[in-house]
């Protein structure tokens, strides 16, 4: 049986099998390719990709600790990733509305001996090196479902069709998707990975955890006048333009000829039913102290991605029959370093090693997972993001307490699923929120669109799922005045007016596959499912 499917599928379909299959080339996905294959070459293993190319919708800050990537490939520092700089120097700055103040660096965010890089390219950079030792890797393949045996084993995946209409009959070219069989999958989908909210939800995987929990990334990529850039400068800043009780901070990463990462991250559980978090983000780069180093600049590319920061109270299980959960599929990101990469990677080995161990079982390797350093590292910080649900200044103090200790606070602090967070309209008094005139590109959220340079047939089914759009007319104008209309970052919910009255209307073309209205949506009646393989954005080195 194939997971929500309740009717024989009558379409005849190619089949594929493998040892085991990987959903998600990123670098959980990746590093567990090679990791297998370097440990057992005999092992067969397929690693499919939503995207058209490889790392075209992988979007990361991205400092990396370079540790676990020295452990799977020790000659990676002679042949670099396309984009690599050494991290020299790092600065933290508190904003206020015209100027900042410079503080002493946190502990965990000292960045001497890490790496700047571009994520999508270090993993298109990772890939040909897992092809090299015989991992077969398809990008495009979109996944739109798990294939289960009698008994509710994962049995592979089904890759969605090809050439469906918006209507839901066949278009010329039709093509049904193939099911790839194999004796394990393993989801290494980013964060909401759509396959595995469906899992964890049918195994019960968060039983014994508390719900995950999300922040909103939007980042952009810059060239400015060289003169400008120091390579290996890293800045984070907090405070303006967020108030004290929307968790938010930024991140500049200056890079080599002139480029230059930035982006602003929000997190999810915000209280203010009119917060924006995109505007949030434009406000933060006409700040006084960032605004000259992009003007006259132009921008190369954007995009946005939810981040997982539940951390380690909010593990669910990794593993059920069948099946293995990594890297931020699980939610492995050290919030106080804003660091997730190591690991993914770290997880991805792991898994790997328990796999050739076991002979492909999955059973065991949740308690592996949870007794490895990759989880020693969350205990100790489990404790900070979710402080700062009391404010900015208890959230800044409790860190410091979580640090001094080293995590050793006999109480782990509860974390609340983002979407019950939002206050409704007439109960949350929003804050003055002091913007700036702003005329730094892009002028709108359309205009980023443009530079995710993000892709969709419009004549395929809509992926954004709304189980009852009466609510968005009724109720949630009257709660919460249609958030979605604000925290989606590219413009995809709009509340319309015509003969018949108002109604949503869903711009499903300009999704950038950030998942955050699947995480933040007050009523839980939104589904992300995946479109067409190889639609989506097309991020150039984000």
């Amino acid at each position: 049986m194939s997971q929500h499917d309740t009717t024989a599928d009558t379409v005849e379909r190619d089949v594929m099998e493998y040892d085991v299959v990987t959903v998600g080339a990123g670098p959980s996905g990746l590093a567990f390719a090679i990791r297998l294959k370097q440990l057992n070459p005999e092992i067969s293993v397929c690693v499919i990709e939503k995207a058209s190319t490889i790392g075209a919708q992988i979007i990361s800050g991205a400092v990396i600790e370079p540790g676990p990537l020295d452990a799977l490939l020790p000659g990676w520092r002679d042949n670099p990733p396309p984009i690599c700089v050494p991290a020299v120097k790092d600065e933290f700055w508190l904003l206020s509305k015209t100027g900042h103040t410079p503080l002493p660096i946190p502990p965990g965010m000292h960045n001497r001996g890490n790496f700047i890089v571009s994520l999508g390219a270090m993993c298109a950079w990772l890939a040909p090196q897992a092809e090299a030792l015989g991992v077969e890797i398809y990008p495009g393949f979109a996944a739109s479902e798990t294939l289960h045996d009698a008994d509710g084993t994962v049995v592979g995946v089904r890759i969605g069709d090809m050439g469906v209409a918006k209507d839901g009959s066949h278009k010329p070219g039709y093509t049904a998707g193939i099911d790839i069989r194999a004796k394990v999958t393993v989801l290494a989908e980013g964060a909401r990975g759509h396959l595995t909210k469906r899992l964890v939800k049918q195994f019960k995987l968060d039983a014994d955890s508390d719900p995950q929990c999300y922040s909103i990334g939007l980042k952009e990529l810059w060239q400015v006048p060289e003169d400008r850039v120091e390579p290996g400068k890293i800045v984070h800043s907090f405070g303006w333009p967020a108030d004290n009780q929307t968790y938010g901070g930024s991140f500049l990463y200056h890079l080599d000829k002139g480029r230059i990462a930035l982006g602003y991250v929000s997190g999810l559980d915000y209280p203010d039913p009119e917060y924006k978090p995109w505007e949030a983000f434009q406000q933060w780069k006409n700040h006084p102290s960032v605004k000259p180093l992009l003007e006259g600049g132009s921008i190369l590319s954007a995009g946005a991605r939810a981040i997982a920061c539940g951390g380690w109270q909010s593990l669910p299980k990794v593993e059920m029959p069948g099946a293995l959960l990594i890297g931020d599929t699980a939610g492995l990101l050290n919030v106080p370093k804003i660091k997730g990469t190591h690991q993914a990677i770290r997880s991805g080995m792991l898994a790997a090693e328990h796999l050739a161990a076991s002979q492909l079982a999955p059973q065991g390797f949740d308690a592996k997972l949870r007794a490895s350093e990759a989880m020693a590292e969350l205990k100790k910080v489990r404790n900070i993001k979710p402080g700062f649900k009391r404010g900015l200044w208890f959230g800044i103090l409790n860190s410091a307490w979580e640090t001094i200790t080293a995590g050793l606070s006999p109480w782990t602090l509860k974390v609340k699923p983002d979407w019950s967070s939002l206050d409704k309209v007439g109960e949350h008094e929003s804050p003055r929120r002091d913007y700036v005139n702003r005329d730094l590109a892009p002028r709108d959220r359309l205009q980023s669109v443009y530079y995710a340079a993000t892709e969709h047939d419009e004549d395929q089914p809509v992926h954004l799922k709304v189980r009852d759009t009466s609510i968005c007319v009724t109720r949630c104008v009257e709660e919460y005045d249609n958030p979605c209309t604000r925290f989606c970052p590219a413009n995809v919910y709009e509340i319309v007016s015509d003969e018949a009255g108002k109604r949503l209307q869903i711009n499903a073309a300009n999704c950038v596959h950030c998942k955050t209205c699947d995480i933040k949506d007050p009523y839980e009646i939104i589904d992300w499912v995946t479109p067409e393989g190889g639609s989506g954005p097309n991020y150039q080195n984000l």
